[in-house]
């Protein structure tokens, strides 16, 4: 049955006319991912329209074709000019757009096209073996399991503070307090707007993400004349070359990282309302505390390109995993993927793989195929975007402040969003030169509204706050938030004090208590098992301290 639904899958999929539509697809994506401003669900949802006449495998191929290729385009300009194209890029500028500064582009660019591609994979891999088990975790989460998420992401601003963890912090409430400006999305109270229409309205997230990243940047970048007249870096002719081979080997060797990262991107994708704007940052973070040399990490470190790449386009696949097992799509892309299955009178459930197997299979295979096209393409693109580098300074500014402009007014098609975003670059300038990080700023900015539109349905349903500690999924993000936080001090510490050989054990044991709460026959086994392993580790603890005393 299997082979069967396979080949019928490849009949629909593997014809001229389909690849042709998903190669175009992936150019669009390629380049509205790669334009600050032009967003991936613009591309999908343009690129709607022109799929009403196809047949709904070929039509959603075609959309693939554009979530693949904007998740990747992102990079590009993100680690040549150190403005994400796309929220699913920012935490790849943190170590990308340094090691392209310092004369590696080439490899830069390469560490980004595979870990995309990889990431890509083996969510197509998880997507095709684990769609129906995995999407059942995602029927679990209440409102409660979704705001601990989140609040667990945003303890990641203690990670990304660098040295000066309390302007980190600072950085971290700014863009919190950031969100809080304008309408509230479920009461409809207006706040901090003193009686001004323009801050009613609130900020948008876009026009501030591309005002603190780019504006700011260029305005430092232009501010001496000297600087203006250079070029981004000093690179001969003969270094321009993208460095796949390297790179691609350089990824695999970091295969821990790669699938941890996909993972993350996987289980976060699969999440609804999660989606790649909270993965590419979530995978950052746990590679930067997984690493046995963290203090790398935003100076143009190989690992932190690999992990938010690798992650970011893994969430693909669990968003579609989302989609086609539970009828609930993950994010804004995967939801005008779904009404164009409604369409074409397909409706995804739980059921939607045993009675449409060809159609699923074909998705697979859609999704799969997509990511080898992208490298591609991108691969040859690559050459071209790389030579961006070489403009000098003053003629780059000019150019990308007008592709922001245009992007960020195509939006909404209102001007208050071009002032938000000239607003913010000046925030982001004064920020820099004061020593603020801009990330945990950014970070702020995007995940307050979802933190506060999940704390509000959380409270609208019951007012009692212990259901964030008594809910399984919740209590399991509050006490990995805890020791999130707690992880700063142990990487500091991490052998000079005694305290930090039970950090390890003491996190497993706290962890296994919400696994058990969960149920089922494979949740209470997991958190047996941390247990028996805490509990070794405290024993070797032990053991070690003794052996250190005498």
């Amino acid at each position: 049955m299997l082979f069967e639904n396979l080949l019928g899958a490849i009949n629909e999929i593997g014809n001229f006319q389909t690849l042709a539509f998903m190669v175009i697809g992936a150019t669009a994506g390629l380049i509205s991912g790669a334009i600050p401003g032009f967003t991936i669900a613009m591309a999908v949802v343009l690129t709607l329209p022109f799929t009403f006449g196809m047949p709904p495998a070929q039509g959603i191929a075609t959309m693939i074709g554009v979530f693949v290729g904007g998740l990747s385009g992102g990079l590009m300009s993100g680690i040549l000019t150190g403005i994400p194209g796309t929220p699913s890029s920012v935490a790849t500028t943190f170590d990308g757009f340094p090691m392209a500064r310092t004369g590696n582009p080439g490899l830069a660019l390469g560490l980004g096209v595979w870990a995309s591609f990889f990431g890509g994979v083996i969510s197509a891999v998880l997507l095709i073996a684990v769609a129906p088990q995995l999407a059942r975790v995602g029927l679990e989460f209440q409102p409660w399991d979704y705001f601990s998420l989140v609040f667990f992401a945003l303890t990641i601003t203690a990670s990304l503070a660098g040295q000066n963890l309390v302007k980190g912090l600072i950085a971290g409430a700014l863009g919190l307090l950031i969100a809080t400006f304008g309408e509230d999305d479920i009461n409809g109270v207006s706040r901090f707007d003193f009686g001004i229409e323009y801050l009613q309205e609130g900020f948008g997230f876009l026009p501030v993400l591309i005002g603190l990243f780019a504006f700011s940047r260029l305005m430092t970048d232009v501010r001496d004349p000297k600087t203006a007249t250079m070029a981004l870096t000093d690179m001969q002719e003969v270094s321009i070359r993208i460095e796949h081979r390297r790179a691609a080997l350089t990824v695999l060797k970091s295969w821990g990282n790669l699938l941890r990262s996909s993972l993350i991107g996987v289980f976060t994708g699969i999440l609804p309302a999660a989606g790649s704007s909270i993965s590419n940052v979530l995978a950052y973070d746990q590679a930067k505390k997984a690493s046995k040399t963290p203090e790398k990490f935003g100076s143009g470190f190989a690992d932190g390109i690999i992990a938010p790449e690798s992650a970011n386009n893994a969430t693909a696949g669990g968003s579609l995993i989302t989609m086609m097992a539970l009828g609930i799509p993950g994010d804004i892309i995967t939801a005008v993927m779904l009404g164009a299955l409604l369409i074409h009178d397909v409706i995804p459930s739980p059921s939607f793989i045993t009675e449409a197997p060809v159609l699923a299979y074909s998705i697979f295979l859609a999704f799969f195929i997509a990511n080898f096209l992208v490298l591609g393409l991108q691969s040859g693109a690559l050459k071209l975007f790389v030579l961006v580098t070489r403009v000098r300074m003053y003629v780059l500014a000019a150019i990308i402040l007008a592709y922001c402009g245009i992007g960020v007014f195509a939006l909404h098609n209102i001007v208050s969003d071009i002032w938000t975003l000239f607003i913010f670059g000046i925030v982001g300038y004064v920020l820099r030169n004061l020593g603020f990080p801009l990330a945990p700023v950014i970070l702020g900015v995007v995940l307050g509204p979802i933190a506060e539109k999940w704390l509000s349905r959380s409270l609208a349903i019951s007012t009692d706050v212990s259901m964030f500690f008594t809910q399984p999924w919740s209590l399991f993000f509050v006490i990995a938030s805890v020791f999130s936080l707690l992880f700063t001090l142990y990487q500091r510490d991490r052998g000079k004090k005694p305290w930090t050989r039970f950090y390890p054990p003491a996190l497993m044991l706290s962890l296994s208590l919400p696994i058990i709460m969960m149920g089922g026959v494979v949740r209470p086994v997991v958190g047996a098992g941390l247990i028996v392993a805490a509990l070794y580790l405290l024993y070797r603890t032990q053991q070690d301290g003794k052996a250190a005393e005498n």
